[in-house]
């Protein structure tokens, strides 16, 4: 069950009424979509039964020619090692690359035994020891938003109750990233503005009322890359209770009222990249 605070069903139709800045309407718009694409990676493990969740963003990638399709693997949950992090993935190559390609869902029981698709990836996937794998699109008309993955340490086929669940997850974060799309390109250009200086304009700083401490900075830099909290008190050496503490001390100095708010004004800070 969703409610309002949901990352995937957040998203307006249209631009809020008191937005009249593009440049803080794409902001904010990148930021749901993170949020939106986290949050999906998340779901997969904690909804779908998946051991590990995946989302592909498309982005161009490194020697690539121009208008060539590929993505990189931003957003991850249940992973165990980190060779499944931040992975460029040119279309066409291994299931998530096919997916992205061919525009559909497309799975295998054992990824590593598979005959259908290329393996550059097999060392990753064995870091992680998986052998199930289902990849959905997040498709919108023509338009691909990323490609989602959920996998399990076990080689099974995937049965129509695992795949109808992670495409309606898929089908609901591809509705929000369109709402997030839409809700940035709605956004007046700056030239018809006349009171406006020539110029983009910067963001304005926003200064945290008290300092973070070296915890809250670390704890604040993994959050805001879409880590749970497990995840960061797993990496950290933590307790997720400590975690928890930090993460709420955090918010507070920067006036926030929770994670997605947290994400942004750490980046605004400058407290992350």
């Amino acid at each position: 069950m969703t409610t309002a605070a949901d990352p995937l069903t957040a998203v307006p139709n249209g631009a809020p009424d008191n937005s009249d800045d593009p440049e803080l309407a794409a902001r904010a718009a990148e930021l749901v979509r993170r949020a939106v694409l986290g949050d999906l990676a998340r779901r997969v493990v904690a909804e779908c039964g998946a051991d590990v969740g995946l989302v592909g963003v498309p982005e161009p990638l490194p020697g690539s020619r121009p208008g060539t399709e590929g993505m990189v693997l931003r957003h991850w949950a249940g992973t165990r090692a980190d060779l499944l992090h931040d992975v460029p993935v040119p279309a066409g190559l291994g299931l998530g690359g096919r997916a992205l390609a061919e525009r559909a869902p497309t799975w295998v029981p054992d990824y590593r035994a598979a005959t259908t698709i290329s393996h550059q990836y097999d060392a990753a996937v064995a870091a992680d020891d998986l052998y199930a794998m289902l990849t959905v699109p997040l498709l919108d008309g023509d338009t691909v938003h990323g490609v989602v993955y959920a996998s399990l340490r076990t080689v099974v086929p995937f049965g129509d109750v695992r795949i109808s669940a992670v495409g309606k997850l898929a089908a609901t974060a591809t509705r929000a990233l369109a709402g997030a799309a839409a809700w940035s390109r709605e956004q007046p250009d700056r030239p018809d503005w006349p009171d406006r200086p020539e110029g983009p304009e910067k963001p304005r700083p926003v200064t945290p009322a008290r300092p973070l401490t070296r915890r809250e900075h670390e704890v604040l830099r993994w959050a805001a890359t879409g880590r749970t909290n497990p995840e960061i008190a797993a990496h950290l050496g933590l307790t997720c209770n400590t975690v928890t503490g930090y993460l709420k001390s955090a918010m507070h100095k920067l006036g926030v009222r929770n994670r997605t708010e947290l994400a942004l004004a750490a980046r605004e800070t400058g407290l992350v990249s």
